[in-house]
């Protein structure tokens, strides 16, 4: 099994024409996950640690591994972006944990950060495109097959695609605990299959499982679905 990889990404929020929008990065083809869509975000830097402490990148909730996060996130938008953003505007959102079928994986701390900054400035190593887009969009966009997103984007997304407002994006997270994905896989004929906490799949991630849903299916040459139950 690889070793985790602690990171931070931001999700930065503006309003434009009354509709809410996220910035997304389109990254270098030639490096990791290459041609996907995603939010500015990077690795958990040496620096970014407020203590001498080891790394915890399986404890989401630990209190010296958030502080290092936020760092993190606020200097990789810096880098990523040319964006600067205020730690304590950094609204915990959630937690991803990368599949173990992954050869590079990866423990993030998804933040959610409003901006009214309209200058973006790209470094054209790591990133070469950007875009303001509205989650809705966004998403449509991805089962269109216009742009490549990697599963965590798109269910962030999703969570963002019913509202309008920052504000309203603020208030209802910022009253919720940061939700914890720990994936599971399984690989099908057609594609994958990751299920999510709560799924009555998940502890065999067998899709033939009865019960709660909560899981996407990523099908070759077919728009994803995503199942959670009420």
């Amino acid at each position: 099994m690889s070793v985790l990889i602690p990171s931070a990404t931001v999700v930065l929020l503006r309003e434009n024409n009354n509709q809410l929008e996220v910035l997304l990065l389109k990254r270098n083809s030639k490096i990791a996950y290459g041609g996907m869509w995603v939010f500015p975000g990077g690795k958990i830097d040496v620096e970014d640690y407020a203590s001498k402490g080891e790394p915890k990148p399986t404890e989401p909730l630990d209190t010296d591994m958030l502080v290092a996060a936020r760092c993190a996130a606020k200097r990789e938008t810096q880098e990523e972006a040319g964006i600067d953003i205020m730690q304590d505007q950094l609204l915990y959102l959630s937690h991803w944990t990368t599949p173990e079928i992954r050869p590079k994986r990866f423990s993030t701390w998804f933040f959610v950060a409003p901006t009214t900054s309209d200058e973006v400035e790209i470094d054209g190593g790591e990133i070469h495109e950007h875009c303001w887009r509205n989650p809705a969009d966004a998403i449509n966009a991805h089962l269109e097959g216009e742009i490549e997103l990697a599963p965590p984007t798109y269910l962030t997304l999703r969570s963002l695609s019913t509202f309008s407002h920052v504000k309203s994006v603020v208030t209802h997270f910022g009253d919720l605990p940061p939700e914890v994905f720990v994936p599971r896989v399984e690989l099908l004929d057609d594609g994958l299959c990751y299920f999510y906490h709560g799924d009555a799949g998940y502890e065999d991630a067998d899709h033939r499982v009865e019960g709660a849903r909560h899981r996407l299916y990523a099908r070759k040459g077919r728009q994803w679905t995503y199942e959670v139950s009420e």
